[in-house]
């Protein structure tokens, strides 16, 4: 093995691990490309639904990670680095095989992550307008897009995410992913999802998933999904 192969491999390994067993401490990613950006809320903001310490170990500690793993492999892929995100994941098969897997768990937590804080707030409201239509049209109602999500959140095998995908018509579609797999590797884009790994909900809700799904709906800011329906017919959602 190359001596810069094994030093991707060596990364790849403690990236992996650090992904699934972040550290103790709060510690700032390492200085690059890719930034978690504070929470547009405090911690306690989503509280009863989510409660502030999930809040802040989620964010602080399992997004920092991704963040700060993706910066390290970075400094050896300057290039691609440079992209947008949701290029690089739609091309995971461009980069060097000795990173590709870090890169897919990394930069995926990142993405799902940066979109997830964004589409939740206290008091969310509902959808209305062309969002509120094209819920209709796809699912029925809200409430039978709200029932078949959350049966789709359940149906995830351990740890996961379950989004709404949304096309470039507008045409709205439900889609599991495991891991930190997102719909952008597949050229798609996220209107909403929800993060169904353990530590997004086990302070509170400790192995009541569905308890979780089903509250989960009471901190959605309907605004900014609308938002990003509208940024989708326009081509111009990213992540």
């Amino acid at each position: 093995m190359s001596i810069i192969h094994r030093r991707h491999f060596i990364a790849g390994l403690a990236a992996g691990a650090a992904s699934l067993a972040v550290g103790r401490a709060f510690a700032q990613a390492p200085a690059g490309p890719y930034t978690r950006a504070p929470l547009p809320y405090a911690f306690n903001a989503l509280e009863p639904h989510i409660d502030a310490k999930t809040m802040e170990i989620h964010s602080g500690r399992h997004h920092e990670a991704y963040a700060g793993n993706m910066n390290n492999f970075a400094k050896d892929g300057p290039e691609w680095s440079k992209k947008a995100i949701h290029e690089v994941l739609a091309n995971l098969n461009s980069l060097p095989e000795a990173i590709r897997t870090g890169v897919r768990n990394n930069l995926g937590g990142h993405a799902n992550h940066t979109m997830f804080w964004q589409i939740m707030g206290a008091g969310g409201g509902t959808p209305s307008g062309e969002l509120l239509a094209a819920i209709v049209r796809d699912f029925g109602s809200l409430s039978k897009m709200q029932e078949d999500f959350n049966a789709s959140g359940l149906r995830v095998f351990g740890s996961g995410w379950t989004f709404v995908t949304v096309d470039k018509d507008g045409k709205l579609a439900l889609v599991n992913k495991p891991n930190q797999d997102t719909p952008l590797m597949d050229g798609q884009r996220a209107l909403l999802g929800n993060d169904v790994w353990e530590h997004a909900y086990y302070l509170n809700y400790q192995n009541r998933r569905a308890d979780y799904l089903k509250a989960w709906w009471n901190v959605v800011n309907w605004a900014e999904v609308d938002k990003r329906y509208a940024a989708a017919k326009a081509g111009t959602l990213t992540i």
